[in-house]
């Protein structure tokens, strides 16, 4: 019965969600080629404030859990498992006030409106996970761009999402190079729950009626580790002692 119900629910949200993205796409192009930065962020984060609002025509409810008192006049490295895209609008938005930016694969770079644009020219970086001669000079300056700007550099370790919520092994290269070239950063490890429930079906259905769950751990100030490969896997197991699957 529940997929059943899930149909009707998940053709409701791909028409919003489709809607939301093209309405959005063009008022990122205006606000960045005539307002320039400010304005396309501010419209960045609330794009992503009506995606999440898609999410609860599926019955979605979403909890981003924050203690700390992170600072924001320094750069920030934001390390989390992963479990779909819809660990993306919550982190960039919840998070927003830290300019968050992404390393993507490079496929997301096209043919998606908002999302591809936004990545192009919003900070992000697109790389070839094939392809190591790309992708390690692109990650390099990525975290000179966060460490000079003092944005929030956002890395999912595992390579690739959980499709079952259990945790992939975290991959470090890409932290490796983010810790050399952002020195002066606070890393705040974020649990995610619940996410990899919404492609429980696959694309189509979606899962309806779940609670994604986001929980912010003490931030760490990377130069009190000289050890940064200790360092890696405290992250971890910080990170993945608080999945539940």
């Amino acid at each position: 019965m529940r997929k059943l119900l899930a149909y009707p629910l998940t053709a409701l949200y791909a028409f919003f969600f489709l809607l939301t993205l093209v309405v959005f796409h063009p008022i990122q192009w205006f606000c960045f080629n005539v307002l320039g930065y400010k304005a396309h962020k501010i419209t960045v984060d609330w794009l992503q404030f009506f995606l999440m609002r898609c999410l609860n025509l599926l019955g979605t409810r979403i909890t981003f859990t924050n203690k700390f008192d992170i600072p924001i006049n320094q750069p920030v490295i934001i390390v989390a498992n992963h479990q779909s895209m819809y660990d993306i609008s919550p982190i960039m938005w919840y998070m927003r006030k830290y300019h968050p930016k992404f390393i993507s694969k490079k496929e997301l770079g096209r043919g998606i409106p908002s999302v591809s644009y936004n990545l192009r020219h919003g900070g992000s970086v697109l790389i070839d996970r094939k392809n190591p001669r790309q992708s390690l000079p692109a990650i390099m300056k990525f975290g000179e761009y966060i460490e000079k700007n003092k944005r929030a550099a956002v890395i999912f370790p595992e390579g690739t999402r959980s499709k079952t919520g259990k945790p992939k092994p975290f991959q470090t290269k890409g932290l490796e190079i983010l810790f050399k070239k952002i020195p002066s950063a606070i890393i705040v490890p974020i649990t995610v729950n619940n996410s990899w429930k919404m492609l429980r079906y696959g694309k189509f259905p979606m899962g309806i009626g779940n609670h994604l769950k986001f929980q912010v751990h003490e931030p760490i100030k990377l130069a009190t580790f000289v050890d940064k490969q200790e360092l890696i896997k405290q992250i971890e197991t910080t990170i993945t002692s608080s999945i539940n699957y």
